[in-house]
Protein backbone atom coordinates (compact mmCIF):
# COMPACT_ATOMS: atom_id res chain seq x y z
CA UNK A 1 0.00 0.00 0.00
CA UNK A 2 1.33 3.26 -1.19
CA UNK A 3 0.68 6.59 1.41
CA UNK A 4 1.74 9.89 1.03
CA UNK A 5 4.66 11.94 2.76
CA UNK A 6 3.73 14.70 4.42
CA UNK A 7 7.00 15.79 6.54
CA UNK A 8 9.69 14.84 8.89
CA UNK A 9 8.95 12.40 11.72
CA UNK A 10 12.58 13.73 13.50
CA UNK A 11 11.42 17.58 14.23
CA UNK A 12 12.12 18.87 17.91
CA UNK A 13 8.87 18.72 20.61
CA UNK A 14 8.02 22.16 19.92
CA UNK A 15 7.92 22.08 16.06
CA UNK A 16 5.85 19.18 16.60
CA UNK A 17 3.38 19.96 18.20
CA UNK A 18 3.50 23.44 16.03
CA UNK A 19 2.59 20.74 13.13
CA UNK A 20 -0.13 19.21 15.09
CA UNK A 21 -2.22 22.68 15.15
CA UNK A 22 -1.45 23.58 11.69
CA UNK A 23 -2.77 19.66 10.66
CA UNK A 24 -6.01 19.49 12.64
CA UNK A 25 -7.45 22.24 10.42
CA UNK A 26 -6.99 19.48 7.49
CA UNK A 27 -9.03 16.26 9.21
CA UNK A 28 -12.01 16.18 7.73
CA UNK A 29 -15.00 15.33 10.30
CA UNK A 30 -18.00 14.35 8.09
CA UNK A 31 -18.32 10.98 6.82
CA UNK A 32 -16.84 9.96 3.14
CA UNK A 33 -16.99 6.45 3.62
CA UNK A 34 -18.49 4.56 0.82
CA UNK A 35 -18.96 0.83 0.70
CA UNK A 36 -16.46 -0.97 3.58
CA UNK A 37 -15.89 -4.41 2.61
CA UNK A 38 -12.56 -4.10 4.24
CA UNK A 39 -11.68 -3.04 7.79
CA UNK A 40 -7.92 -2.57 9.00
CA UNK A 41 -6.89 -2.46 12.72
CA UNK A 42 -3.91 -1.45 13.77
CA UNK A 43 -2.08 -1.47 17.05
CA UNK A 44 1.96 -0.73 17.98
CA UNK A 45 4.18 -2.24 21.23
CA UNK A 46 7.13 -1.15 22.05
CA UNK A 47 9.88 -2.91 23.98
CA UNK A 48 13.34 -2.86 24.33
CA UNK A 49 13.98 0.60 22.40
CA UNK A 50 11.59 -0.83 19.50
CA UNK A 51 8.70 -0.41 17.84
CA UNK A 52 6.63 -3.53 16.77
CA UNK A 53 3.47 -1.97 14.26
CA UNK A 54 0.94 -4.47 13.15
CA UNK A 55 -1.91 -4.09 10.79
CA UNK A 56 -4.71 -6.51 10.31
CA UNK A 57 -6.62 -6.26 7.79
CA UNK A 58 -10.70 -8.11 8.24
CA UNK A 59 -13.43 -8.97 5.65
CA UNK A 60 -16.63 -6.77 6.81
CA UNK A 61 -18.71 -7.53 7.98
CA UNK A 62 -17.93 -11.50 8.21
CA UNK A 63 -14.87 -9.92 9.96
CA UNK A 64 -12.71 -12.80 8.99
CA UNK A 65 -9.08 -12.32 8.76
CA UNK A 66 -7.00 -11.46 5.07
CA UNK A 67 -3.86 -10.18 5.71
CA UNK A 68 -1.46 -9.23 8.15
CA UNK A 69 1.98 -6.87 7.66
CA UNK A 70 4.33 -5.94 10.51
CA UNK A 71 7.22 -3.77 11.03
CA UNK A 72 10.10 -3.44 13.82
CA UNK A 73 11.79 -0.23 14.05
CA UNK A 74 14.64 1.11 16.52
CA UNK A 75 12.38 3.74 18.45
CA UNK A 76 13.86 7.54 17.62
CA UNK A 77 12.20 9.63 19.11
CA UNK A 78 11.60 10.16 23.03
CA UNK A 79 8.61 10.13 24.57
CA UNK A 80 6.47 13.07 24.79
CA UNK A 81 2.85 12.66 25.58
CA UNK A 82 1.22 13.79 23.18
CA UNK A 83 3.90 13.28 20.53
CA UNK A 84 3.25 9.55 20.26
CA UNK A 85 2.56 9.27 16.26
CA UNK A 86 6.48 11.10 15.88
CA UNK A 87 7.37 8.12 18.13
CA UNK A 88 5.24 5.36 16.61
CA UNK A 89 3.99 6.12 13.21
CA UNK A 90 7.23 5.27 11.43
CA UNK A 91 6.85 1.72 12.07
CA UNK A 92 2.91 1.62 11.24
CA UNK A 93 3.83 3.35 8.03
CA UNK A 94 6.52 1.00 7.11
CA UNK A 95 4.44 -1.89 7.74
CA UNK A 96 1.81 -0.28 5.86
CA UNK A 97 4.55 -0.64 2.63
CA UNK A 98 4.01 -4.32 2.59
CA UNK A 99 0.37 -4.47 2.74
CA UNK A 100 -1.15 -5.85 -0.22
CA UNK A 101 -5.18 -4.19 0.26
CA UNK A 102 -5.82 -1.22 0.55
CA UNK A 103 -8.57 -1.49 3.09
CA UNK A 104 -12.01 1.15 2.91
CA UNK A 105 -11.14 1.88 6.67
CA UNK A 106 -9.01 1.96 9.73
CA UNK A 107 -9.42 1.53 13.25
CA UNK A 108 -6.41 2.29 15.46
CA UNK A 109 -5.53 1.42 19.41
CA UNK A 110 -5.07 4.96 19.18
CA UNK A 111 -6.81 8.44 19.78
CA UNK A 112 -7.88 10.88 16.94
CA UNK A 113 -9.67 13.97 17.81
CA UNK A 114 -9.52 12.89 21.53
CA UNK A 115 -5.85 15.13 21.98
CA UNK A 116 -5.32 18.11 22.99
CA UNK A 117 -4.07 19.50 19.80
CA UNK A 118 -6.74 16.81 18.34
CA UNK A 119 -3.86 15.14 16.44
CA UNK A 120 -3.76 11.52 17.57
CA UNK A 121 -2.25 8.71 15.56
CA UNK A 122 -5.48 8.10 14.26
CA UNK A 123 -6.13 11.66 12.99
CA UNK A 124 -2.80 12.22 11.76
CA UNK A 125 -2.07 9.01 10.01
CA UNK A 126 -5.52 9.85 8.60
CA UNK A 127 -4.40 12.18 7.14
CA UNK A 128 -1.01 10.44 5.73
CA UNK A 129 -3.35 7.75 4.13
CA UNK A 130 -6.36 10.15 2.73
CA UNK A 131 -8.40 7.27 4.29
CA UNK A 132 -11.28 7.01 6.57
CA UNK A 133 -10.01 6.15 10.19
CA UNK A 134 -11.30 6.23 13.73
CA UNK A 135 -9.44 6.28 17.37
CA UNK A 136 -10.18 3.28 19.64
CA UNK A 137 -8.82 4.32 22.80
CA UNK A 138 -8.74 1.84 26.10
CA UNK A 139 -8.25 4.64 28.51
CA UNK A 140 -8.59 8.38 27.51
CA UNK A 141 -5.75 11.51 26.72
CA UNK A 142 -7.57 14.70 27.74
CA UNK A 143 -11.79 15.50 27.99
CA UNK A 144 -13.59 14.38 30.80
CA UNK A 145 -17.48 12.52 30.44
CA UNK A 146 -19.72 10.45 32.52
CA UNK A 147 -19.82 7.00 32.96
CA UNK A 148 -21.64 5.60 30.24
CA UNK A 149 -24.74 3.46 30.57
CA UNK A 150 -24.86 -0.15 31.30
CA UNK A 151 -26.12 -1.65 28.39
CA UNK A 152 -23.68 -2.64 25.06
CA UNK A 153 -23.99 0.74 22.71
CA UNK A 154 -24.68 3.38 25.34
CA UNK A 155 -22.00 5.61 25.43
CA UNK A 156 -21.45 9.62 26.78
CA UNK A 157 -19.72 12.67 25.27
CA UNK A 158 -15.97 13.03 26.28
CA UNK A 159 -15.74 16.68 26.42
CA UNK A 160 -12.75 19.22 26.70
CA UNK A 161 -14.69 22.21 27.32
CA UNK A 162 -17.54 23.08 25.38
CA UNK A 163 -16.24 20.84 22.46
CA UNK A 164 -16.76 17.40 21.81
CA UNK A 165 -14.15 15.31 21.46
CA UNK A 166 -15.35 11.57 21.49
CA UNK A 167 -17.15 9.06 23.57
CA UNK A 168 -16.32 6.97 26.08
CA UNK A 169 -18.58 3.86 24.56
CA UNK A 170 -19.80 0.73 25.97
CA UNK A 171 -18.98 -2.69 23.89
CA UNK A 172 -19.69 -5.06 26.93
CA UNK A 173 -21.81 -5.10 29.93
CA UNK A 174 -20.09 -4.89 32.82
CA UNK A 175 -17.25 -4.10 30.76
CA UNK A 176 -14.73 -0.64 30.91
CA UNK A 177 -16.09 1.64 28.00
CA UNK A 178 -13.49 2.40 25.04
CA UNK A 179 -12.87 5.85 24.17
CA UNK A 180 -13.89 6.32 20.32
CA UNK A 181 -13.26 9.61 18.45
CA UNK A 182 -12.68 10.61 14.42
CA UNK A 183 -9.67 9.57 13.18
CA UNK A 184 -10.07 11.51 9.15
CA UNK A 185 -12.85 10.92 7.04
CA UNK A 186 -15.78 9.78 9.13
CA UNK A 187 -17.89 11.57 11.89
CA UNK A 188 -18.73 10.78 15.66
CA UNK A 189 -21.83 8.92 15.05
CA UNK A 190 -20.40 6.65 11.99
CA UNK A 191 -16.97 6.19 14.35
CA UNK A 192 -19.49 4.80 17.21
CA UNK A 193 -21.82 2.46 14.59
CA UNK A 194 -18.76 1.07 13.15
CA UNK A 195 -16.30 0.27 16.41
CA UNK A 196 -19.68 -1.78 17.67
CA UNK A 197 -20.33 -3.48 14.21
CA UNK A 198 -16.80 -4.81 15.15
CA UNK A 199 -16.90 -6.05 18.49
CA UNK A 200 -17.99 -9.79 18.83
CA UNK A 201 -17.40 -11.24 22.50
CA UNK A 202 -14.89 -8.78 23.62
CA UNK A 203 -14.09 -5.19 24.58
CA UNK A 204 -12.21 -4.24 21.94
CA UNK A 205 -13.03 -4.49 18.03
CA UNK A 206 -11.76 -7.45 16.61
CA UNK A 207 -9.60 -5.19 14.02
CA UNK A 208 -7.28 -4.00 17.01
CA UNK A 209 -8.03 -7.39 19.26
CA UNK A 210 -5.74 -9.21 16.07
CA UNK A 211 -3.48 -5.88 15.59
CA UNK A 212 -3.02 -6.35 19.15
CA UNK A 213 -1.93 -10.20 19.20
CA UNK A 214 -0.22 -10.04 16.06
CA UNK A 215 2.48 -6.78 17.32
CA UNK A 216 2.63 -8.48 20.51
CA UNK A 217 3.61 -11.51 18.85
CA UNK A 218 0.74 -13.84 19.41
CA UNK A 219 -1.24 -14.31 16.40
CA UNK A 220 -5.24 -14.60 18.22
CA UNK A 221 -6.42 -17.85 19.00
CA UNK A 222 -3.59 -19.93 16.79
CA UNK A 223 -4.51 -18.49 13.65
CA UNK A 224 -2.29 -18.99 10.84
CA UNK A 225 -1.92 -16.83 7.59
CA UNK A 226 0.26 -14.63 6.13
CA UNK A 227 2.14 -11.76 7.70
CA UNK A 228 4.16 -9.65 5.82
CA UNK A 229 7.08 -7.91 7.62
CA UNK A 230 9.92 -5.85 7.52
CA UNK A 231 12.82 -5.47 10.49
Amino acid sequence: MQVQTLHRWDLPPREAAALQQELCARVVTRCELGAVHTVAGVDVSTAGGRARAAVVVLRFPELQPLEAATADLPLCYPYVPGLLAFREAPAVLAALEHLQCEPDLFVFDAQGRAHPRRMGLASHLGLWLERPSIGCAKSRLCGACAEPGPRVGDWAALRDGDEVIGAALRTRAGVKPVYVSVGHKIDLDSAMSYVLRCVTRYRLPEPIRWAHGVAGGSPVAGYRFPVSSSV
